[in-house]
């Protein structure tokens, strides 16, 4: 499908047909990029997506340990009480 750019103020813009736009799932916020001399308009991802999973196979993996172990100090040792 052949489209025109258009001016939009300073910028230049596509206008996207409804039917392509609801193909490819879009929203109202998109991710850009250039690929290889390409534009490409993906779905905006969402904050954290797929954190919860990922966190799930780490515990699975048993890989989900701090990467900065405790290093107690003399307080803590020493004079700390609950």
């Amino acid at each position: 499908m052949k489209a025109k750019l258009v001016q939009i103020g300073n910028s230049r813009g596509v206008r996207l047909p409804k039917p392509l736009i609801e193909e490819a799932g879009l929203d109202e916020e998109v991710d850009l990029s250039v690929r290889r001399g390409e534009i490409v308009i993906r779905p905006a991802g969402k904050p954290r997506s797929g954190w919860a999973a990922a966190a799930k196979r780490l515990h699975e993996q048993k890989a989900d340990i701090l990467m900065d172990q405790e290093n107690p100090t003399v307080f803590d040792v020493q004079e700390w009480q609950w």
